[in-house]
């Protein structure tokens, strides 16, 4: 079995037509399945170029399954899963758009492509756009993706190293504003905790249809907390640029790279509490060292129900 892992580096649409759909195509020729998972422009540009096999073709708006770069692992590996033999993916988890909050879950996301899928008979090409994406975003997407395509064709990278990336990302502080509502989390408390998460999110105003979810998130990151963290947690909320924040702090460190985006079988007991966080959330940074574990989650105020 191989695994492939390009970034296709583009500048145009020209270019990428002529670095994805050669992809696709060679695919359905090798009746292999095909999905494409990018940001709406560059779905809607893919679906006209593929316009006599689209129907062959699995389309994925990158901007609502990829909202939270966390979720992007367990939804590939289902589209695979559903499959025998080889499986192409077109990913496309970074664009300008991106916020500086946002980025490093992406970095994190493409480094951890190559643990989760490593072995499979998959090849995921990843689109970069050199026009609009600045250097270290580039220079990152060098050291997740061990073949670059650009214009002068393939190369291998000589920076591939994505265990640098995962600690980096893993290591980037996640601080808390002083002000922040917040409350001390002991084995048997989950209740308590639900409600102060439900008290939370309606005072600062997040639509009625996603308090739940928000209260869900919030009781599962402070369960695995307490269980696996030491026994005793802090969580704090706050706003932030026109989200509700939560972070959960402890004494624990997370090992598992893959946690929360490794699919679970029915009969295990556990392991599904961070799955469901990145199910949930619009977005999930963890910092996570041998002095503790932070994990932030974000709803967005406003924005629709996760799907």
């Amino acid at each position: 079995m191989t695994f492939a892992h390009p970034a296709l580096f583009y500048s145009d649409e020209e270019s990428y037509i002529d670095g994805t759909v050669p992809f696709v195509v060679e695919g359905l020729a090798n009746a292999e399945p095909v999905a494409i998972a990018v940001p709406g422009t560059n779905l809607t540009l893919l679906k006209e170029a593929l316009s006599g096999f689209a129907h062959l073709v699995t389309f994925i708006d990158m901007t609502d399954t990829g909202r939270n770069p966390g979720r992007i692992i367990p939804e590939l590996r289902a589209f695979a899963d559903r499959h025998r033999g080889a499986v192409r993916i077109i990913s496309e988890p970074v664009w300008n758009h991106r916020t500086d909050v946002e980025y490093p879950a992406c970095a994190l996301h493409e480094a951890l492509v190559n643990y989760a899928f490593s072995g499979r008979d998959l090849s995921i090409l990843c689109p970069y756009d050199m026009s609009s994406l600045n250097h270290d975003v580039l220079a990152d997407a060098e050291k997740t993706h061990p073949i670059v395509i650009d214009a002068s064709g393939h190369r291998p990278s000589d920076h591939f190293h994505p265990a640098r990336v995962v600690v980096a990302a893993h290591s980037l502080p996640l601080s808390t504003p002083a002000d922040a509502a917040s409350t001390s989390v002991g084995a048997g408390a989950m209740a308590a905790v639900r409600t102060f998460a439900r008290e939370q999110a309606v005072k600062f105003g997040l639509v009625p249809d996603r308090v739940d979810d928000f209260a869900l998130a919030v009781t599962e990151l402070a369960t695995n907390s307490v269980r696996h963290g030491g026994g005793e947690s802090t969580v704090r909320v706050w706003t932030e640029s026109e989200s509700i924040v939560c972070q959960v702090n402890d004494n624990g460190h997370i090992t598992d790279v893959l946690a929360g985006r490794t699919p679970v079988h029915a009969n295990d007991p556990g392991g599904r509490g961070l799955l469901l966080v990145n199910r949930l959330a619009d977005l999930v940074r963890t910092q996570t060292t041998s002095s503790g574990t932070a994990i932030q989650v974000r709803f967005d105020l406003g924005n629709k129900k996760a799907t």
